[in-house]
């Protein structure tokens, strides 16, 4: 039986209206919503309403007690599921409130879904606080989300950079939020180590050779994510060709590149298009892994690759980084968003912090990191945006550089790369990260009772003097950090 981390029982517990994915689905929101469903049930009661594209289980509602019960040796879960097509409405919003009668509201994704919620936001907040676990990718810091960062009670930032950004965008209002670093954390059961000793040693062999369909494969790079622009596939591919490259044809050989993504997406573009243009299948071994698999096949793909790389030119977190470091596989990220947490970059021995004289270490203010990394940086930071997100910076590391980590990590024998890797996984499951799913959900149960604890009440409406429209100025350094 887990951990009952702070066991509150059924009928003294909090209930708490989850806006998000249906935690059923395998989108990242919902892999991390299940997590923290999963992981404080025994503190919480939940009510999702499970969001999905034409929601085929529209109108229906789900009790997932029994399974929730299962998954934790708990006897009294309380977890309901509401699927919707989209992530809700005003209308659906006060009928559930009506209905459920939740002790608050719980919202986990992108701000320009919530729109809606925000421009009703004293209506609900007049009965119970909102919390919101968000993010951002990247700078200058978002001075139109401040509406948005203001219209909620509790923000618990996902990576170090959004917990700043939090800070600077509110300004004077921050003093007014209960404002908290919660890291994503990845379930130990699901993700984990595949060596020698262990029981499914040999089930990875077999599955190493099935999917490479050769026993000559020595070295294995690994790509798991969406194929959409901000990814950067496309350089990403031409990294590896270039690698090739420099380590020469015959050692090229006995290399792969696995990408488990769909090829063709109207998001991205033609990835096997970008493979057949600049890959010679005849030393250039590009692999496509694009069907839906289990769990514990994504484990056993981490566990036969020696490294992941992920080269997005932003990226709010990067949960491939972090479930190839919960399996012990060393990982090459763009330096960038939440990647940069998982690089663990350190000054004087300390895990780095930010502020508004140093944002973020996208230009390599700090180079030392975990042994378990081989950072990139970016050598182009363009102001790039569309209207509802006037700008935001697009971090591109250069292919070459790129192409010089993976022949880093390649030079590297076979048991320093596992001693590396393992180095991430001792850190990402240790107390100083908090990136496992554990540790995750007991963060938001410590939050969240804070953030009950602290809750006053909206009043009804507010008098204001009508000022000067304030200067809207990028609070924190642009460049020279």
């Amino acid at each position: 039986m887990k951990e009952k981390f702070r066991y509150v029982e059924q009928k003294d517990r909090k209930k708490i209206l989850l806006l998000c994915d249906d935690i059923r689905m395998h989108s990242g929101i919902a892999t991390m919503a299940k997590e923290v469903v999963i992981g404080t049930a025994q503190h919480f009661n939940w009510v999702n309403l499970g969001a999905a594209l034409k929601h085929p289980d529209e109108g229906k509602l789900f009790d997932l007690s029994e399974q929730v019960n299962k998954e934790t040796g708990l006897k009294d879960s309380s977890v309901k599921l509401i699927p919707s097509s989209g992530y809700g409405t005003p209308d659906k919003i006060r009928q559930l409130i009506g209905f459920e009668k939740p002790d608050a509201i719980f919202i986990f994704t992108d701000p320009r879904y919530w729109t809606w919620l925000f421009e009703m936001e004293r209506e609900v907040r007049t009965k119970m606080p909102i919390f919101w676990l968000n993010i951002w990718d990247d700078y200058p810091a978002p001075l139109y989300n401040k509406p948005y960062y203001n219209s909620v009670d509790v923000l618990m930032a996902i990576s170090k950079q959004t917990k700043t950004i939090n800070e600077l965008v509110l300004g004077e209002y921050a003093k007014d939020k209960l404002i908290k670093y919660v890291p994503h954390g990845i379930n130990e059961s699901t993700f984990f180590p595949i060596k020698k000793d262990h029981k499914q040693f040999n089930e990875l062999q077999e599955f190493k050779k099935n999917m490479l369909k050769s026993d000559d494969i020595e070295f294995v790079v690994f790509f798991n994510s969406r194929n959409i622009r901000r990814k950067s596939i496309p350089d990403t591919i031409l990294a590896y060709r270039l690698f090739c490259d420099k380590i020469g044809r015959e050692k090229a050989k006995k290399c792969a590149f696995i990408l488990h993504t769909d090829p063709i997406d109207n998001n991205g573009t033609d990835l096997r298009a970008v493979k057949d243009a600049i890959c010679d299948p005849e030393y250039v071994k590009v692999l496509f892994s694009s069907n839906k698999i289990p769990a514990d096949h994504m484990n056993l793909l981490y566990n036969i690759s020696d490294v992941s790389i992920l080269l997005s030119s932003n990226e709010g977190w990067g949960l491939s980084l972090t479930e190839s470091l919960s399996t012990g596989t060393m990982i090459i990220p763009n330096v960038t968003g939440g990647m940069q947490d998982q690089c663990r970059f350190e000054k004087d021995g300390k895990w780095i912090d930010f502020n508004a004289d140093f944002p973020s270490n996208h230009r390599g203010t700090v180079k030392e990191c975990g042994d378990w990394a081989i950072p990139v940086f970016p050598t182009n930071i363009s102001l790039v945006g569309s209207v509802p997100t006037p700008y935001i910076f697009d971090d591109r590391c250069n292919p070459e550089d790129a192409a010089d980590a993976l022949v880093k990590v390649f030079n590297m024998s076979p048991e320093q790369r596992d001693e590396n890797g393992m180095k991430g996984h001792d850190w990402v499951i240790g107390d100083e990260s908090r990136m496992t799913a554990r540790k995750m959900s007991q963060n938001i149960i410590e939050v969240l009772d804070e953030g009950f604890k602290n809750f006053k009440p909206r009043s009804t409406f507010d008098f204001h003097k009508v000022e000067e429209r304030p200067v809207k100025y990028a609070p924190h350094k642009l460049t020279g950090y």
